[in-house]
This record gives C-alpha cells, sequence and structure tokens, in this order.
C-alpha cells in the first residue's frame, strides 16, 4: 500500500479551488453591495455585514487547512460517529438554542451564532457513504432502502421540528445519490407525480381533482375491463382497488393539511406562486420586488454599487436568500448567466472527478456534494427570480452567514480531500 506524503496540497484539484475562490470573492462583492448605502466603505468595519462575512472568509482558510490535514481514511473511518453528533447536535438545540425569525435553529457564543444544520449536510453525506460503500450492501432490499431513507430523513425530521422546512428540503438531494448507486428510479417518478398531483391538488381544488382523476381512471378501468375481459378483472381488483383508495387518501389528505396545518402565510406562498392571488404588498412582497430588481438590470447591469432598488433596500434579506437579485440588478443577465455557469462548471467537475474514484466511498460523497450544491442552487435561484416559493435557503459561497460559509466550504474540502487521495491505493 502507498503511504500519503507530508504535503496536504499535492493532489488537489486546483480547478475546483479556482471555483470556490471565484464564488466566494463575488459573492462578497454582492454583499457589499446589498449592504452599503453611502459613499464611504471601510471593509474591516466589522459591524458590517461586509466587515462579518470578510472575517468568516478569513477564517475559512484554517478551516480549509484543518480539513486537509486529516488522513481522507479519517472521514471514511469515522463517517458514522460524525453522523451521531451531528444528529446530537440537532436535539440540543431544542433546549439550549436561541430563537431567530420564529426557528430554535441557532446556538449562541456571545455575539456569534452557529446554526448546526448548515453542518449536518456533510456529516450526512459522509454517513450516506459509508453506508453504500460497504460490500456487503444492496440497495435492490427494501430494508436496506429504509436504512438509507432513515439516515437521512432523521436530521431533516428534527430540523422541520424546528421548524426550519427549507432546510429539511435539502435532503431530498441525496435520493439521486441513491438513484445513482442503483436505486429504482420509480422513487423519483413516484415522488415527481406526487408533487404534481399536490400542486394541482392546490390549484384546482380538492373536490374537483379527484372527481377528474377518479373519472378518468374509471374509463381506463372500463377500457382494459373491454379488452382483457373478466380474467383481468379477477387478477388486478385488488390492484384497482388499491389504486382508488391511495389517491383518494393523497388528494383528501393533502386538502387536509393545506388546510389545517400549513399556516396561512404557507398558503399565501403557494398561492402568488400559482397565480391564484397576486400579492406585491404583503406576502408577495419579497418575491416581487426581486423580481423587479433583477430585470431592472437589462444585458450588462447597472456596474457595482449602481443598483439604486439595491440601495434602496426594497428587498428583504437582500443580503442573505435573495442575494442574487443583487447580482441581476448591478451585473446585469451576462453576470447572473456567468454565475450560473460557475456553479454549474463546479458541480460537472465534482461529478467528474467522483466518477474518477476507484474508492466507492469517495465517489458516493462525491455525488452528495454535487446534489447538495445543485438542490441549493436551483431551489435559491428559482425562488429570487419567482419561479419557485420562498423557502429560505441560502445561495453556496454567496450568501452572507458564517454557518453557511463555513458549512459549504467544509462540504468542498472533504471532497476535495477525497479526490487528492485517490490516486493511492485504499
Amino acid at each position: 500500500m502507498r503511504q500519503e506524503k507530508n504535503n496536504i496540497f499535492e493532489g488537489i484539484d486546483w480547478i475546483l479551488v479556482f471555483f470556490y475562490l471565484i464564488l466566494v470573492g463575488f459573492g462578497w462583492l454582492n454583499i457589499i453591495a446589498a449592504s452599503q448605502n453611502d459613499e464611504y466603505i471601510d471593509v474591516f468595519n466589522f459591524n458590517t455585514n461586509y466587515g462579518k462575512q470578510l472575517l468568516w472568509i478569513s477564517l475559512c482558510f484554517p478551516i480549509i487547512i484543518l480539513v486537509l490535514f486529516f488522513n481522507s481514511k479519517f472521514y471514511e473511518r469515522f463517517a458514522s460517529i460524525f453522523y451521531l453528533l451531528a444528529i446530537l447536535s440537532l436535539v440540543l438545540i431544542f433546549p439550549l438554542g436561541k430563537e431567530i425569525n420564529g426557528a430554535k435553529a441557532w446556538y449562541n457564543f456571545g455575539s456569534m451564532s452557529l446554526q448546526p444544520a448548515e453542518f449536518v449536510k456533510t456529516f450526512t453525506a459522509l454517513a450516506i457513504a459509508k453506508l453504500l460503500s460497504d460490500r456487503q450492501y444492496n440497495l435492490s432490499l427494501i430494508k436496506n432502502q429504509i436504512k438509507a431513507f432513515t439516515v437521512i430523513f432523521l436530521p431533516a425530521i428534527l430540523i422541520v421540528l424546528q421548524p426550519d422546512p427549507g432546510s429539511a428540503l435539502i435532503y431530498l438531494a441525496f435520493i439521486l445519490v441513491l438513484n445513482r448507486e442503483g436505486l429504482t428510479l420509480n422513487y423519483i417518478i413516484f415522488g415527481t407525480l406526487s408533487i404534481a398531483l399536490f400542486i394541482l391538488t392546490i390549484y384546482v381544488g380538492t373536490y374537483k381533482i379527484s372527481v377528474w382523476l377518479f373519472s378518468i381512471i374509471t374509463i381506463i378501468l372500463f377500457y382494459l375491463i373491454y379488452k382483457g375481459g373478466k380474467r383481468l378483472l379477477r387478477f388486478s381488483w385488488h390492484k384497482i382497488l388499491i389504486t382508488y383508495i391511495g389517491l383518494g387518501m393523497f388528494i383528501y389528505g393533502t386538502g387536509f393539511v393545506y388546510e389545517n396545518v400549513f399556516k396561512q402565510h404557507h398558503r399565501d406562498r403557494f398561492e402568488v406562486l400559482l397565480g391564484l392571488k397576486i400579492d406585491t404588498k404583503d406576502i408577495g412582497y419579497n418575491s416581487y420586488q426581486s423580481e423587479l430588481t433583477i430585470s431592472s438590470g437589462g444585458l450588462t447591469g447597472k456596474g457595482f454599487l449602481n443598483g439604486d432598488i439595491t440601495k434602496g433596500d426594497f428587498v428583504p434579506e437582500q443580503h442573505t436568500d435573495y442575494i442574487f437579485s443583487t447580482v441581476g440588478e448591478e451585473w446585469g443577465f451576462l453576470g447572473s448567466s456567468l454565475v450560473i455557469i460557475l456553479f454549474m462548471l463546479m458541480i460537472a467537475r465534482i461529478i467528474y472527478l467522483a466518477e474518477t474514484h476507484t474508492n466507492k466511498f469517495g465517489r458516493i460523497y462525491g455525488y452528495g456534494v454535487a446534489s447538495i450544491l445543485f438542490f441549493h442552487v436551483t431551489v435559491n435561484i428559482g425562488m429570487v427570480i419567482g419561479l419557485l416559493p420562498t423557502v429560505g435557503i441560502p445561495l453556496p459561497f454567496f450568501s452572507y452567514g458564517g454557518s453557511s460559509l463555513w458549512g459549504f466550504t467544509i462540504l468542498l474540502f472533504i471532497f476535495i480531500r477525497l479526490d487528492a487521495h485517490k490516486k493511492y491505493d485504499w
């Protein structure tokens, strides 16, 4: 077995490091733009958002050194321990956490707060890689699928209870990882159809959608009976009955949850998104102002620090979840496209490197990193441009916040460490 060299930088993929530095640097410039209302900029004023972000960026470098310091085998060996500690951090948040904006999702350390949910994604990706890389593990077995779903959705459930449904939504990204490792595509198809049926139920109404669907199924049923006769009915009646019952429970369950479990502001967000309600002053204000800000940038944008809507602070949370609207106004369509291209190139590079791994653990973790980044970018930008409802998740490496920046940095550089080690025998 060949031994790793002592140089922690040997073999690391500098292309990924380059993407990381460009995105973090450009993200910081946009935080300056979204936080600055006067002409004077003091980057070392740590009372400002951009000053604090600069401090957190500078602290990323010792974090990176620490991540690269450990032997790649270390992350595989202790993946389960990391995961258990991550779950413990989510459990302890309820008695010990600090409530901000109605969610108890932060630990308070004096003047600094840390959100454990931003780090748990990384440790869940490690745990899934550890679980699926076991030679005896076969995802075609139901019991193994249950194990994998438990590992994925246990932290998601704890995060929902905080409540922080936006952060919990990201755990759906791991379904792509499972699919790459042999999980049947039926889960993704079923999930997609369920989401479509959920939206249709909200858009059309419980009664109308149930009548439509049951009428269609009944017509199909009579057609099949006509073609197959009584023989088909004799062998398929239980499947037909299960289909009727399952659809009925889902449709009426959706209606019940939507009306009785969802809060009014959740319902308002869906109705604004689906065009059932026009609201530019209350629940739909963020999205409306964000779209207006982006569209005002035109093709080339207004220039750095020249975004008048951004300076006017019309978009709430513009330095965090809505940071992409600043990109759209000041850098225009070309700048926004460049940001999206950079993210897609980074994700494509991660997938390419993951596929070159001879070690299964490294490959699976790489797909976990790519899937998490893809979901974050897609949902955040989709939310900002009005294609998706507001769910409150950050844009990786761009949004203001130490927990988000450090979490994504650790997530990425663990993979860079694993990739640097792949030329050695495992």
